[in-house]
Parts: C-alpha cells; sequence; structure tokens
C-alpha cells in the first residue's frame, strides 16, 4: 500500500480472496549468492511506495533477530507514480536497485508481460511450493505464460467506508456503522447523506475527502474495467468506467467533496484537522489514517460497510530484481514476510488485509480500537470474499492515473465532465502509446 496507495495503490488489490489453503511458516535466511556476504553478515535493501508498514509493525526487527548477521534498510517514497517512474529508469540502467522492490497490484500486468527479464524468477528458489498458501487469483497475477514466478503477495484491498463519528453527530447524523450501511446501501443513498451533513457541516469539513479517491472505491467494485480478458483496452465503452466517472461528477456538483489530491501534504494534514468527515477505505487505508491522525484521533473513527457492495482497492507484491545484489536473501526475506504469520500480524497492527489464506483465518475475529472497536477482521474479510476477481492490464495504473488527474480538474478548476473525459483519453493515449 499498500499503504499509499493509489494512487499508491491503486488499481485493485486484487479481487476475491479464496478462504482455503494450506498454512506454511517461512522463516530463516539462507546462503548469499554473492560474494559480500561470505562474513557472514548481508546489508538486505528494501525499496517501497507508500507505506507498507513492516518497519511499524516491528516485523524488519523481528526478522533481524530470527537471522543474526542480517540487517534490513528501507528507502521509501510516498507516491507509487515516482516510486515506478525511478523504478523504470533503474531498471533501464541496471544500477541502483533494491534487493527487494514493492510492485503495486495495477503494475503487476507489466511485470509479468513487458518486463520478466528484469526481474528473478523465484521458482529458482523454491517459490513454487509456496502456491497454496496464497489465494488463487494474487498468485496468479504475478506468474508468466511460461511459468516464471516474479513476486509475492503481500496484501489485497477490500473496501469499506471510515468515518468520523464526531463530525457526524455535530452534523445531526447518526453514528451507528449498522445503521449508516443501511442509508448508504448505494452510491446515490451516500450522496444523499452527504446532502445532509454539507447543510450541518462544522465548518471547513466536506463530506469527502476527493472525488479521485471515491471513483478509485466504485470501480474497484467491478471485475472488468480498463482491459478484458482478452488484454483489449476497453475503458473507453466500458458501462462500469463511466457509471463510477458520473458518481465521482455527480459529488463534485453537488459540494461535497474537499477537493484534496490525494497523497499531498495537504491531505496528509486533514485527516488530523477533520477537513472531511468519511474517506472510501480500502483495508490498508486504516494504518495510514492512524499515521496521519495520531493519537488525538482514536475512537473519533469507524468503519461501515461499503455503498453499492463489496469491492477491492489495491494490493502490492514484493520482487526481486535480477540486478539485486543478495537475491537468494532477499527471496528469504520476502517469503517471511509474506508468510500467514506475518501477514497476520501486520493487519492487527496495520490494517494490511492478507492475501495468504492462512492468515486471513487468523484475523477473522480482529477488532480495532482506534475505530472504536469496529470489527475489521468480519468487515474487510466478507469485503475480499465477496469482491471481484479483477482484469488486470499491463497500462491499468496509467489509466488510472489519467482519469483520477483529469476528475481533479472537476472538482478544483470546475472544469466540465465532458472536456475533462476528453482530456483523459488524450493523457491515456499519450502515455501508452
Amino acid at each position: 500500500m499498500p499503504i499509499t496507495r493509489a494512487a499508491k495503490r491503486a488499481t485493485v488489490r486484487l479481487g476475491a480472496v479464496v478462504l482455503a489453503g494450506t498454512l506454511l511458516a517461512a522463516c530463516g535466511s539462507g546462503s548469499s549468492d554473492s560474494s559480500d556476504s561470505a562474513n557472514g553478515k548481508v546489508t538486505l535493501t528494501v525499496d517501497l511506495f507508500g507505506s507498507f508498514g513492516y518497519k511499524e509493525a516491528g516485523l524488519y526487527a523481528e526478522y533481524e533477530k530470527l537471522n543474526p548477521g542480517v540487517t534490513i534498510k528501507q528507502t521509501d517514497t510516498e507516491d507509487e507514480v515516482d516510486y515506478w517512474k525511478s523504478l523504470q529508469t533503474r531498471l533501464a540502467g541496471g544500477g541502483g536497485l533494491a534487493d527487494v522492490q514493492g510492485v503495486e497490484v495495477g503494475r503487476i500486468a507489466s511485470v509479468t508481460q513487458q518486463q520478466s527479464d528484469k526481474f528473478q524468477d523465484l521458482k529458482e528458489y523454491g517459490a513454487d511450493k509456496l502456491k497454496d498458501q496464497f489465494a488463487d487469483a494474487k498468485w496468479s497475477a504475478a506468474t508468466t505464460e511460461d511459468g516464471k514466478i516474479l513476486g509475492l503477495g503481500t496484501d489485497v484491498g477490500p473496501e469499506a467506508m471510515c468515518y468520523r463519528t464526531d463530525l457526524f453527530e455535530q452534523a445531526g447524523l447518526p453514528t451507528d456503522r449498522d445503521e449508516l450501511a443501511q442509508k448508504w446501501s448505494t452510491w446515490d443513498g451516500y450522496l444523499e447523506l452527504g446532502e445532509q451533513y454539507k447543510k450541518k457541516a462544522p465548518a471547513k469539513s466536506a463530506w469527502l475527502d476527493s472525488i479521485g479517491s471515491l471513483y478509485q472505491v466504485v470501480i474497484g467494485q467491478e471485475k472488468e474495467r480498463y482491459y478484458d480478458a482478452s488484454g483489449k483496452l476497453i475503458y473507453e465503452e466500458n458501462p462500469a468506467v463511466k457509471a463510477a466517472w458520473d458518481t465521482a461528477v455527480k459529488a463534485s456538483d453537488a459540494g461535497l467533496s474537499a477537493k484534496l489530491d490525494q497523497w499531498s501534504p495537504q491531505w496528509n494534514q486533514a485527516f488530523a484537522a477533520g477537513s472531511f468527515a468519511t474517506i472510501p477505505c480500502p483495508a490498508w487505508m486504516l494504518g495510514y489514517i492512524k499515521g496521519q491522525a495520531g493519537d488525538t484521533g482514536k475512537g473519533k473513527w469507524d468503519i461501515a460497510k461499503l455503498p453499492g457492495g463489496a469491492g477491492n482497492w489495491g494490493g502490492s507484491y514484493l520482487s526481486v530484481p535480477r540486478a539485486a545484489e543478495h537475491k537468494k536473501e532477499a527471496y528469504e526475506l520476502i517469503k517471511w514476510l509474506t508468510a500467514p504469520e506475518q501477514q497476520a500480524k501486520l493487519f492487527n497492527k496495520q490494517g494490511n488485509f492478507p492475501s495468504s489464506t492462512g492468515a486471513i483465518e487468523k484475523i477473522a475475529a480482529a477488532e480495532d480500537a482506534y475505530f472504536s472497536g469496529a470489527p475489521i477482521g468480519q468487515i474487510f474479510g466478507d469485503a475480499a470474499k465477496a469482491s471481484p476477481v479483477q482484469v488486470l492490464g499491463v497500462h491499468d495504473q496509467n489509466v488510472v492515473q489519467q482519469l483520477t488527474n483529469a476528475l481533479g480538474e472537476v472538482e478544483r478548476k470546475g472544469t466540465s465532465s465532458e472536456k475533462a473525459w476528453e482530456t483523459a483519453k488524450k493523457g491515456v493515449a499519450n502515455v501508452i502509446g
């Protein structure tokens, strides 16, 4: 996340999660394929985007304790788009790559279909033995047609709606999560409740953060979005994309958005300032909210079922570049980080919903005191089971970026929906050629 993630983790961290699998523990560090670690010590570099939560959850420290001589150093880029551009430059030059690189789910088709020569086939280290540990959709997305395994899945992004109970109370709205789920069972219901909020909202507080995030969560409820199963680009004629776009524009026309760029400093500050009352909330967003809202936000947030049905937004992979210095040790690290035990710990501490089937069973009863005791294991578990298995395309993330950029023009500059759509189409054409 993925967190950020849209954006940071943007296009969806794979849909449906199949609740069947084998519990496999993965632990330990193997011998290096680099002479630099002949003395028994190795520094593993990990380069990620957003906030994957490993450091915050104490997993790096735990791994170092289990594997004396291993030191983990992480670098982080806030925005996934910036991260991907930098990664592409380094992959092209073959230098400056970390031992472990994060890959957003919206990029994984690009890795498997266009860049398989740049990433290590993890099957050479025995990764094929881990297949039953992961949901089928998550596993297959990182596997090439000829069977190379180019990444291990971290999380998926089942969706809910996070909201500020204190702001709801001030505006005279109900705060019970089950009652709200009924009132906003549809997206029209969600926008109608937003209209009610607007009438009595606290000063400088909007209904939601941005229409870009609204678009992302609505389109996350669809199986086919930007590509069909044959690999054809279909976003222009896909009614699901247009419906998600229209819902976002409707929210903008109603004046319900705080008009904040996701992942911007202003957006980060808004979590604590109460600048918006609701935010579309894939599971990985929980840790991000905690980080931005801080201790003063504890108990002010809650989580309810998503309007319009189950959906998925985001999810990531950990991969090892072929040019990495310590490929074998890097594999052992990502095997351990993505094992059921560690994925369960990460969810309990940061909210990243597991892609490991064994971990999903472990967190079914989880609750989160920060979010008013919300039964996060049940809410996100039910969403994961009901979410569609999404079709992923080579340029998913590029299409998302252009569409959300254009929606930003609608909400901040008053650009017409029609003109913004044409701008988005031109942007997609320029990016993907």
